[in-house]
């Protein structure tokens, strides 16, 4: 059923804008830095002796608050697919449990946001080998770059998708979602357990693992309780 589900969800935004935005967000990532490349090439290759790592952190220093904005936006819209349709009432009126409706639509965020990722790696590979910094390109850096701030911000998915599926105005959820853009905007100065700081991958802890490892425990936490929420909710 929850397969039956998972099709019907991706049919539902197929004409939405969401694939769209799954694509400008890495992209818009990377294209930061052709502009910054482009514009001081050679002052940009004299901070580090490692291009690729310089090159990587660059990179990163933009991926957590398209990020989080890609959240903010992604739940919104996927509230809203019900709402302007008001098709709540004839999706709960199906054989599934609100259970299976919530997990289908976390489980198509998440697959968003990986796709968005892989996307990242391979406009952030491709350009940098394009920039030519270097035989030993840092793959597994890569990887880590890419992917760990999606599994470092789980805990802001399950909220925002919370807030966004339970919340009659969208009001709520965008407003939310400014504050959260905003506390990621300011990240640096935030204290080491607010949850919108880990996407990027500063701590105190010295090690982004860390900070992974808290995300998907706390993720899940949040997850099961906007689940539970959500069930117990008359969302019609």
């Amino acid at each position: 059923m929850i397969g039956l589900l998972l099709h019907s969800e991706f049919l539902k935004i197929r004409r939405k804008g969401f694939w769209l935005l799954t694509l400008i967000g890495p992209l818009g990532v990377v294209f930061l830095q052709m502009v910054n490349y482009g514009v001081r090439k050679d002052y940009l290759l004299q901070q580090s002796d490692d291009d690729w790592s310089h090159y990587l952190a660059n990179v990163n220093m933009f991926t957590p608050l398209a990020l989080v904005l890609g959240i903010v936006i992604l739940t919104s819209l996927m509230a809203s697919v019900e709402n302007e349709t008001n098709a709540w009432k004839q999706l709960m009126a199906l054989p599934v449990s609100k259970m299976a409706i919530y997990l289908s639509k976390f489980t198509v965020i998440v697959t968003l946001l990986l796709v968005a990722s892989i996307l990242l790696l391979i406009f952030t590979l491709g350009f940098g080998m394009y920039l030519d910094l270097g035989d030993n390109v840092p793959y597994l850096e890569a990887v880590k770059f890419s992917f760990y701030p999606v599994m470092a911000a789980l805990p802001v998915l399950a909220l925002h998708l919370w807030i966004a599926l339970i919340s009659r105005h969208q009001g709520v959820p965008v407003t939310a979602g400014v504050v959260g853009v905003i506390l990621n905007y300011m990240a640096y100065n935030l204290p080491d357990w607010l949850i919108w700081k880990w996407p990027a991958l500063m701590n105190g802890w010295a090690e982004p693992l860390t900070i992974v490892s808290l995300g998907i425990g706390f993720g899940v936490l949040l997850y099961v309780a906007g689940m539970i929420d959500f069930a117990r909710r008359d969302v019609t």
